[in-house]
């Protein structure tokens, strides 16, 4: 059951359509809860063909940090972006503050990315972002964030 303001399954199709990003780089395969403008909790499938592996690291595969930290974005963007207000707009990283890698991302996981909002002035924002497998941490960061228009 759902609380109120909360949409439930998003498809990487009507991700699409609200954040502007594509393969390959478009790293969440889902969305099972969105209140827009608050919280988003979102999913990626860690695939072996994924692109990065063939360089990062050959023979030990392991998620880069840095897309980690690009997917848990990526769903603070559908938070920010399903509100009505800010359809057709982009969100930015503005930076980067308390950022901790905990564990390992490697193939065959399914990468849970958990977004909160927790300030938001006129077009800039701050949300709290955790990356987790299996219950286990594998990211955390605040994530500061600027809310542009489309060129």
């Amino acid at each position: 059951m759902c609380r109120k303001g909360v949409i439930a399954i998003l498809s990487q199709d009507e991700i699409k359509e609200i954040i502007p990003h594509q393969e390959p780089f478009l790293l969440l395969d889902e969305v099972t809860e969105l209140e827009p403008g608050e919280r988003v909790v979102a999913y990626k499938r860690v695939r072996e063909d994924e692109y990065y592996f063939q360089g990062h690291f050959p023979g030990e595969p392991i998620m880069p940090g840095v897309l980690i930290l690009e997917a848990l974005a990526q769903a603070g963007a559908v938070a920010t972006l399903a509100l009505p207000e800010n359809r057709g707009k982009m969100v930015l990283f503005a930076g980067l503050d308390e950022v901790r890698f905990k564990r390992k991302v490697v193939p065959g996981e399914r990468l849970k990315l958990e977004v909160e909002v927790v300030s938001k002035r006129r077009n800039f924002g701050k949300g709290r972002a955790v990356a987790t497998v299996d219950g286990q941490l594998a990211c955390e960061a605040t994530l500061l964030f600027a809310i542009v228009d489309r060129t």
